[in-house]
């Protein structure tokens, strides 16, 4: 290549952001949570939610989105929904992620606090919410969550791991938002001509 070559200019760049969809079955916490969290870290990732679905109704909308997307996520909670198995393997069938909580998505946030490794109910887990974080309703104060993050992963991760060494995986109380949180932290931009 000569000099001149090397001077010639170049076409125009963007930088391109990598796109990640969020389907929740919540319509407040689980959109917040990661709406602050990209704020709060300046994440340079374009996050969309889709929100107020079942779990099943969650990974077929994801389906149906999947392909305008470089990550595509279910968010829900196990409660008493019939059709989670059949949720869990229709994304499966489709490279679908899922970040299920169980009992409930507030277990995410109690770990930012604490370790949990017994059975825990809903109620029980709001009242800790609200202890921790005094005026929690259902939107989370990611400022105040965020100085604990990486504790929260790590119990996330500990919890996974007391499952898979019981067979229980998935059991009360579990959670799979750490990945999310991870595969969020870890999205870079890149340069497009």
């Amino acid at each position: 290549m000569s000099k001149r070559d090397s001077l010639r200019r170049r076409g125009p760049t963007r930088t391109r952001y990598p796109r990640i969809l969020i389907v929740s079955e919540g319509k407040v916490t689980e959109p917040g949570y990661f709406n602050e969290m990209q704020r709060i870290e300046r994440r340079q990732v374009a996050l969309n939610f889709e929100s107020g679905m079942t779990p099943k109704t969650a990974v077929e909308t994801a389906a149906r989105l999947k392909r305008e997307y470089n990550e595509v996520w279910c968010v829900f909670d196990i409660d008493s929904h019939p059709l989670v198995p059949d949720a869990r393997q229709q994304a499966r069938d489709n490279n679908i992620e899922l970040a299920i909580s169980n009992p409930c998505f507030e277990l995410w946030a109690v770990l930012h606090y604490q370790d949990q490794h017994a059975h825990i109910e809903r109620p029980k887990l709001r009242e800790l919410c609200r202890r921790h974080m005094p005026g929690y309703k259902k939107r989370l104060p990611f400022v105040e969550l965020f100085p604990h993050i990486e504790e929260a992963i790590r119990r996330a991760e500990d919890l996974e791991q007391m499952h898979k060494g019981r067979g229980t995986a998935g059991e009360n109380p579990s959670t799979g938002v750490h990945r999310l949180v991870r595969s969020i932290r870890s999205r870079r931009p890149s340069l497009e001509r």
